[in-house]
């Protein structure tokens, strides 16, 4: 594995000339919708500073994103439109909106677009060459604008036309959320403050083999949970009754563990649980030390909690990314929030704590306690890649400051 660059340092929005200028920023708009309607608006809000920033210094702004995964083919139910609305309300300005993203009349939008206002266009994913990195696709995209600035901190892992290729055709630059979200990850993969303690979750070993592997690089203690910690105890010979295990990921969960050992890391697995005989009969639920067959694995137990709490106790540097246990059904969900309540605890006593996106975000948004962590990233799959230490291609593409 080859070490991470400190891509924080990248050229920042505010070293290019926008007035007057048409400038295209790729925002990450995937917002969860239902019934045509924005049900949670944390992405565009997450972009009002950016954009604001550019309307100050008198921009055209233009706006690109993908919605959902369309397959290359025009879907009205996966159009930007709804979202368009959810940000004149949040800019509290009109936003205008273009039913394409690519074409000479969607170019002619930009061109009549004045100093000052702003145009959201229809879902890259419509067309099928933005997933496939196509190059003229990118060329039509960049005659939507005169400069390029990269917002999408979610999409920047994968090297899509808007991410990657367009980023090459124009003058291009950081918005102010990407280089929030780099100066903060590049701290933890690069220059944490010890003790340094990472927490993982979420359902598969499979899906953290990579990061598993760079964290005991780096951290000091690491912290399992979450559906993937069943396979890591069965790893030790235990017993997990229905739990969810991943059987060919039991030599793996052994080797992580052994490498752990090696390097002197202490590792938290649940010392008790929460288990029930079905998900969908949480009246079934109890906790217990051991998971006994005919029951399954749902929530850390209180001890495991009280076990995290002491060991967070004294960590200087945290990353979470992944929930305890099924925390979208509230009977389930108290290990995932104790650990949402204890990294704000710890963060008010002067320690840097990073959720990597995905589940744990939502948890902790769920609970109100965004403001209290240090950072919420607004990409999951991105953050856990650049903590691997892999390339972002929608960021390696974008000029050194």
């Amino acid at each position: 594995m080859t070490q991470q660059p400190d891509t924080a340092l990248r050229r920042s929005v505010k070293a290019l000339s926008v007035a007057g200028k048409r400038v295209l920023v790729r925002v990450d708009y995937n917002v969860p919708m239902e019934s045509g309607r924005v049900t949670d608006d944390n992405r565009v809000r997450a972009s009002l500073p950016t954009i604001q920033y550019l309307l100050e210094a008198g921009a055209r702004v233009i706006l690109i994103s993908h919605l959902g995964r369309p397959k290359g083919k025009k879907d009205p139910s996966q159009s930007l439109g709804p979202v368009a609305e959810v940000l004149a309300k949040l800019l509290k300005k009109p936003v205008k909106f273009f039913p394409d993203c690519i074409g000479p009349e969607a170019v002619q939008a930009t061109k009549d677009l004045k100093a000052g206002e702003v145009l959201l266009l229809e879902n890259l994913r419509f067309y099928p060459q933005e997933e496939k990195n196509d190059a003229a696709f990118a060329a039509e995209l960049s005659k939507l604008g005169d400069v390029f600035v990269q917002e999408a901190f979610g999409a920047v892992h994968r090297a899509h036309a808007s991410t990657e290729a367009l980023a090459k055709l124009l003058p291009s630059a950081a918005g102010f959320l990407v280089e929030k979200e780099l100066t903060y990850l590049s701290k933890i993969r690069l220059n944490p403050v010890r003790p340094y303690i990472a927490i993982l979750g979420g359902a598969k070993v499979s899906d953290k083999i990579a990061v598993l592997e760079a964290l005991l690089d780096v951290v000091d203690g690491l912290v399992i949970g979450g559906a993937m910690a069943y396979t890591f105890l069965v790893s030790q010979g235990k017993e997990v009754g229905n739990s969810r295990v991943e059987k060919d990921h039991i030599s793996t969960a052994q080797r992580i563990l052994a490498k752990a050992k090696e390097k002197n890391i202490p590792v938290i697995l649940p010392k008790d649980h929460r288990t029930v005989t079905a998900i969908d009969q949480p009246d079934t639920l109890q906790i217990s030390a051991e998971i006994p067959a005919g029951r399954l694995g749902v929530d850390i137990g209180p001890a495991t909690a009280s076990e995290i709490e002491g060991f967070l106790s004294k960590a200087k540097t945290v990353f979470w990314n992944g929930p305890m246990g099924i925390f979208e059904r509230p009977e389930y969900a108290e290990g995932t929030n104790r650990v949402a309540k204890i990294l704000a605890q710890i963060t008010d006593r002067g320690a840097t704590t990073v959720v990597g996106g995905g589940d744990s975000a939502a948890a902790i948004k769920l609970l109100g306690l965004e403001s209290r962590v240090s950072h919420v990233s607004t990409g999951g799959g991105a953050s856990l890649e650049f903590v691997e230490g892999r390339d972002l291609p929608g960021i390696s593409v974008l000029p050194a400051a």
